[in-house]
């Protein structure tokens, strides 16, 4: 189902060229991910930091999600061990589809998980996103578990590869 569009060894190479857009960028997707992990659940401003940062667009739809929501559904993602229950119980909040919750499993959980991006599965073989579906998220993110663990890579840095190579490459001609 995923077929890297770049040699494998090229990973670590790929990963070292991704930059955030901006140093508050960078600092929103890490502070949030830090709470998580030490609260359990996010906050409403660092959910909208991390929202922000995923997809700028998505803005009105996700300040709209009360205070009180936000923490509750998060702290249940965050809490099971029930994959579907983790991914699908973060789309209960206004704004956030499976590339947003993908985000938010990315920073906060304990556990690997890839971030669901049109870029990163355009360098394993898409040309356009499939429908997303909880088997399409789970075959996704059981792949990049194995190709992270294969290489000795974080999940982050997987990502940046995944994401840096499509930046660069996808709308040209590509080895």
């Amino acid at each position: 189902m995923f077929t890297l569009r770049f040699k494998e060894d090229q990973l670590r190479s790929w990963a070292h060229r991704y930059e955030y857009e901006s140093e508050e960028m960078k600092r929103l997707a890490v502070d949030a991910g830090q709470f998580m992990r030490e609260h359990g659940y996010l906050t409403k401003p660092l959910f909208l930091g991390l929202c922000r940062w995923k997809s700028p667009r998505t803005k009105p739809h996700c300040q709209r999600n009360q205070e009180d929501f936000v923490e509750a559904v998060t702290r249940i993602s965050l809490s099971t061990s029930n994959e579907r229950l983790k991914i699908k119980v973060l789309t209960l909040l206004n704004g956030v589809s499976w590339p947003t919750a993908s985000a938010i499993l990315h920073f906060g959980d304990h556990e690997l998980y890839p971030i669901l991006d049109f870029r990163a599965l355009w360098s394993l073989g898409f040309e356009s996103p499939p429908r997303y579906n909880f088997d399409f998220w789970w075959a996704y993110t059981t792949y990049c578990r194995q190709l992270a663990a294969t290489h000795e890579m974080t999940m982050r840095e997987l990502d940046q590869a995944l994401w840096q190579f499509s930046k660069t490459n996808q709308g040209k001609s590509y080895a």
